[in-house]
């Protein structure tokens, strides 16, 4: 008898999804960022499953194009005006002294629009992994793995990690309903249309979702312990000094001591007070999620293309950054290409999206969506 189909852990997928996003910070390519955005791609066709919030992707796919458009416009409006090759002119308008950097009007160079472009399109890339990791986690089982220690602050998690999910649900809803009676769902007329009540809609829905779990005492307060207010703030010191030794690691000398040595700090602090206070606060779980190879796999899979990236930086491999000065095409790095490649990982470790079991969790999540608002139901995500 064979072993039933397992979902993957939500964590690895956010963490995968996440050092994907993180690689694509480190660079200025633009064939690199592409060949991110092509893997990401690729792994989301081949393991995202039939839930509502796996065609978070396309928007995010969307907003990342948005993103692009604006970054160029900005440029050619309101940007400093870069030598280089001429494309047009635009009327200029004189500014005081002290607005050094910003113009209105002017020359527009190909150089300064392709690396507004470039800039567009990293973000965009970000916004492609974080929809990435939308499409493939369920947003209720990682509420499951929030850490003992963190339950205080379950409601705000709760609103933060279901808006998106509950934004594509919404849109497909309001688009439908707008379809049934013969109003437009494309365009200007249909974005006006779909635009207050899909974001009302997906934060009221939300809101429900965390009232709901606050009424069952998710979010309970009570006179906390010393070693109860130890361990919380430890875990948030920690996680204050993660954020700041990331940001260092990212833009080297801008963090005093170097980001390094803070991120080790904060992930000590964050692994002691996350310890000592889950010891104290039991809390049982109902078909807890588990961590196995499969879940090694996906998450040293991206860890794997963001140390390729970083020992790129450090040795100095060319074509990491690109530069429109002199204008030339850019390189396309092997090494980094190589590295890129192992994010395709998670396309053969994860469970296939076909396996009957996986089906079977994913209509169990479809209902308990479904369901979220009927006072009688279970809240997902909320341990018993």
């Amino acid at each position: 008898m064979t072993a039933p189909s397992r979902t993957l852990h939500p964590a690895a997928w956010w963490l995968w999804a996440a050092t994907m996003g993180v690689a694509a910070v480190r660079t200025t390519n633009p064939m690199l960022l592409a060949f991110i955005a092509v893997v990401v791609v690729f792994v989301v066709a081949a393991r995202r499953s039939a839930a509502p919030w796996s065609r978070s992707l396309a928007v995010f796919f969307r907003l990342g194009l948005i993103v692009i458009v604006i970054r160029v416009v900005v440029q050619v409006v309101f940007g400093y005006r870069l030598p280089g090759h001429v494309l047009f002119t635009l009327p200029h308008v004189p500014l005081p002294g002290w607005a050094a950097g910003v113009s209105i009007g002017g020359p527009v160079t190909l150089e300064s629009v392709l690396q507004a472009a470039v800039d567009g399109l990293r973000l965009a890339v970000i916004l492609l992994c974080f929809g990435a990791a939308n499409s493939l986690a369920s947003p209720y089982r990682l509420l499951r793995c929030l850490p003992t220690v963190l339950y205080e602050a379950g409601v705000a998690v709760t609103v933060a990690l279901t808006f998106a999910p509950e934004l594509v649900i919404t849109i497909g809803s309001i688009r439908d309903a707008r379809r049934l009676r013969g109003r437009p769902t494309r365009g200007i007329a249909g974005l006006r249309g779909l635009a207050i009540p899909v974001l009302e809609g997906a934060l009221d829905r939300s809101l429900q979702l965390a009232a709901s779990m606050d009424a069952r005492g998710y979010g309970r307060r009570f006179a906390a312990p010393a070693h109860r207010r130890l361990a919380t703030g430890a875990t948030a010191l920690g996680l204050l000094l993660v954020m700041l030794g990331v940001f260092g690691a990212l833009d080297p000398g801008s963090v005093p001591s170097g980001g390094i040595p803070v991120l080790a700090i904060g992930a000590v602090l964050l692994a002691m007070g996350m310890t000592a206070g889950g010891r104290r606060s039991p809390r049982t779980r109902y078909r807890p999620d588990v961590w196995r190879l499969p879940e090694w796999g996906v998450s040293l899979s991206g860890c794997a293309v963001l140390g390729a990236f970083v020992i790129a930086g450090v040795v100095g491999v060319q074509g990491l950054q690109f530069t429109p000065y002199p204008l030339r095409a850019p390189t396309l790095p092997l090494f980094l290409c190589i590295g890129i490649l192992a994010g395709l990982l998670p396309a053969v470790m994860a469970p296939s999206p076909r396996d009957p079991g996986y089906r079977e969790a994913d209509e169990e999540m479809v209902d308990l969506v479904q369901s979220e608002t009927n006072p009688s139901a279970g809240v997902p995500g909320v341990a018993r």
